[in-house]
């Protein structure tokens, strides 16, 4: 008999490389940023996701994927992550006998994106003075 294998992710510390950094240059104004983002929201489909909903009360999943031009697992995976981290909440109930998704941005999914849209405004402004 065979041996099964299992086809489970996984992650282990240390895989991903060190984030990078603008440091100081010598004989220059000493700027040091990090660009630590937020991993979450820093992906780009789950920015325009979270961005959608910035904009937008409540969307369902088939108006996100009309949105995003994203298929149907690309779009689960990616809210899952989302929803996961606490930054969406999902409802799921049924129109009629046809099943409907309905996401919202939380409180911490709006605070979160503030702060991205700050980190990323840093960067630009430390950028472009230098």
């Amino acid at each position: 008999m065979a041996a099964k294998r299992s086809h489970a992710r996984v992650e282990r510390i240390g895989d991903e490389p060190a984030e990078p950094r603008l440091a100081a240059v010598p004989g220059k104004a000493s700027v040091t940023a990090s660009l630590e983002l937020d991993r979450v929201i820093h992906e780009r489909v789950r920015l325009a996701i979270v961005s959608a909903l910035a904009v937008n009360d409540v969307l369902t999943f088939n108006d996100l994927k009309q949105l995003l031009g994203a298929t149907d697992g690309n779009l689960s995976v990616h809210a899952r992550k989302l929803e996961d981290a606490g930054y969406l909440s999902c409802r799921k109930g049924f129109e009629g006998r046809v099943p409907r998704t309905e996401y919202r941005l939380t409180a911490a999914g709006r605070h979160a994106l503030e702060r991205y849209l700050n980190h990323m405004e840093g960067l630009i402004r430390t950028t472009r003075k230098g």
